[in-house]
């Protein structure tokens, strides 16, 4: 199956040392080759939410994908990724079934990427939310997206959107394999259905060696004490670091670099 990475943090970080180890896994010490992707927030006016949005798809594999290789040599700082590395499963290789997918939702956009397989998923679609691809990964979002729509007029706070979610996975969950990152820029939303870890760092800042690729970082020479940065990924991308495992069927909620109570 696929594999997910999101980096929830209090100020604009670059994920370069873990979307490096992690892009490995496309291809080169994994088997998941059929295209991956990444989506960085920018640009908040109102220090709340970033509103802006890159977003880089490539139907070739993460370890061969210049595109990919790009985003290894290129810092770019964003409080809320969310990348995905692709085994395809329902739907051809191609680019317009590469996560992360992005759908408009009260004037923001939305990111989401999937991990697992969903059986006999065909939900009823109506109004603005429809797959452009053929996988199931982007019918959920596109279920999500409206049900939240129906469920909410605007943007609701992040405790009663995370309670929504919760209830709106339950119902997907039992269709199949069921893990995968959201966010609007406000917040990470990680729900398991089978395996996700996630680490936090922040002061005091020490090494981290990646287990997928030679190379390690100390973070001290590169953030400030006050710094705070959440990784939430499908298997640990280090081998010296504290990777807590989610239990599954269980919903974090990530925002300013730090688990939400």
């Amino acid at each position: 199956m696929c594999q997910l990475l999101g980096m929830n943090c209090n100020t604009p970080t670059d994920v370069t040392f873990s979307f490096t180890g992690f892009a490995q896994r496309g291809g080169k010490t994994d088997h998941h080759a059929d295209g991956w992707g990444i989506a960085f927030f920018e640009g908040g006016d109102d220090g709340a939410c970033d509103k802006g949005l890159r977003h880089f798809v490539d139907h070739q594999s993460a370890s061969e994908s210049p595109v990919a290789a790009l985003i290894r040599r290129y810092p770019i700082k964003s409080r809320n990724v969310i990348a995905h590395i692709r085994k395809a499963t329902q739907g051809r290789v191609a680019l317009e079934n590469c996560h992360p997918f992005v759908r408009e939702l009260w004037g923001r956009y939305w990111v989401f990427a999937h991990n697992g397989d969903l059986k006999d998923f065909s939900p009823r679609l109506h109004g603005s939310f429809r797959p452009v691809g053929t996988t199931d990964s982007e019918r959920a979002f596109c279920w999500i997206m409206q049900e939240l729509a129906k469920s909410h007029a605007g943007v609701p706070q992040i405790d009663e959107l995370s309670l929504t979610l919760r209830e709106l996975a339950a119902q997907i969950a039992p269709r199949g394999t069921f893990n995968f990152l959201l966010s609007n820029g406000q917040a990470l939303w990680a729900h398991a259905s089978t395996s996700l870890y996630y680490v936090e760092r922040k002061h005091p800042f020490a090494h981290a060696t990646l287990s997928d690729e030679d190379l390690s970082v100390n973070f001290v020479e590169h953030t400030d004490p006050g710094d705070r940065v959440a990784v939430v990924v499908t298997a640990p991308l280090t081998t010296n670091e504290d990777w807590k495992a989610f239990t599954p069927g269980e919903l974090k909620v990530f925002e300013g670099g730090a688990l939400r109570p």
